[in-house]
């Protein structure tokens, strides 16, 4: 090798080494400084459900950490993937995060013939937040006193009964569409822009039956407006221990709940998703907010990226399968 090009390699070396310590440097220069401004935190979900109170929560306690107001942007549409897309076409800066769920992360891809972002490649996963118990219910002018009733009915009745949901790919429409698959019944979907809006219409008897988490639908259950017939965990949940799981009713193995992360855009520093990351655990740990979640029998995250990014792939591998058996189609 000659001496010139000996020392032009020595040169490429030194600049790489060069560029990749600006760029570690810059990276953590803001961590430090991060967030220099307000924080965006979009919600892809209609106001009045699970999603807006775990991000309501967390963003509460981060507005009083950080020094910087966190706030929440509820912008539905498109199952979610209104707010994905503009989420990942955001500056990658840790100012605009995005709640990313069951629907969004692990469903969509595999539901939309045309999905039009890849989760893998356009987002980090910053930290898992909270996973929440799914409850099935239903209008109590319905001659069902629990899910093996509700069954039966359903089965002289087929497509005659209606349910609602958050809309398309939202944790309700999957485990409705989940239970319909291993109970062999027929209900109708009805998609609403947020669970808000479904609930009206069921609390009014427009519709017949849903599937949402407790924290929306625990005062409807308390004040007799709505009857719980099964919770979709494995074990029951001390908020309605007189209601049994579905694995009780017979289905083994079934299991179906509602969980909630942050996600970044693509390229946001990693030093700036560990801060985002840290500061969130902290937020999970404050008095108002672990209350907050044991009244609604959520179990709180806060881990680190990888494990977050691991849950996701995992969850992705199941629903896909439900997916396809269920043949669930984008309404």
């Amino acid at each position: 090798m000659s001496a010139f090009n000996s020392n032009r390699r020595q040169l490429l070396q030194v600049g790489a080494l060069s560029s990749l310590g600006m760029s570690l440097g810059l990276s953590n220069a803001l961590a430090d400084t991060w967030p220099t401004k307000p924080v965006r935190f979009l919600v892809p979900f209609a106001p009045g459900g699970t999603s807006e109170i775990v991000a309501r929560s967390v963003a509460a306690e981060l507005t009083k950490q950080l020094g910087q107001s966190v706030y929440v942007e509820n912008k539905p549409g498109g199952a979610g993937t209104v707010a994905m897309i503009e989420a990942s076409k955001s500056a990658p800066d840790g100012h605009t995060i995005i709640l990313g769920h069951v629907g969004t992360l692990a469903v969509n891809p595999y539901m939309m013939p045309n999905h039009p972002y890849d989760v893998n490649k356009e987002f980090i996963p910053v930290t898992l937040l909270a996973k929440v118990p799914n409850v099935f219910v239903i209008h109590p002018d319905v001659p069902a006193k629990n899910l093996k009733e509700f069954i039966a009915y359903a089965k002289k009745n087929p497509g005659k009964l209606d349910y609602g949901s958050a809309g398309n790919a939202s944790a309700g429409h999957l485990a409705m569409e989940y239970l319909k698959l291993v109970a062999g019944i027929s209900l109708t979907h009805i998609p609403y822009r947020g669970t808000g809006p479904q609930l009206a219409d069921l609390l009014a008897g427009r519709t017949h039956a849903s599937s949402a988490g407790l924290p929306a639908l625990g005062a409807h259950i308390r004040a007799g407006k709505l009857r719980a017939i099964a919770v979709g965990t494995l074990q029951r949940i001390p908020a309605l221990p007189d209601v049994p799981t579905v694995v009780e009713t017979g289905f083994k193995d079934f299991e179906t709940s509602q969980w909630y992360g942050i996600l970044a855009p693509a390229g946001t520093p990693v030093d700036v998703v560990k801060k985002i990351q840290e500061e969130s655990y902290k937020a999970l740990k404050s008095s108002a907010v672990t209350e907050r979640f044991a009244t609604d029998n959520a179990i709180g995250g806060g881990g680190p990226s990888a494990d977050f990014a691991a849950f996701i792939a995992k969850e992705q591998k199941t629903w896909s399968r439900i997916v396809k058996d269920a043949n669930i189609k984008a309404d």
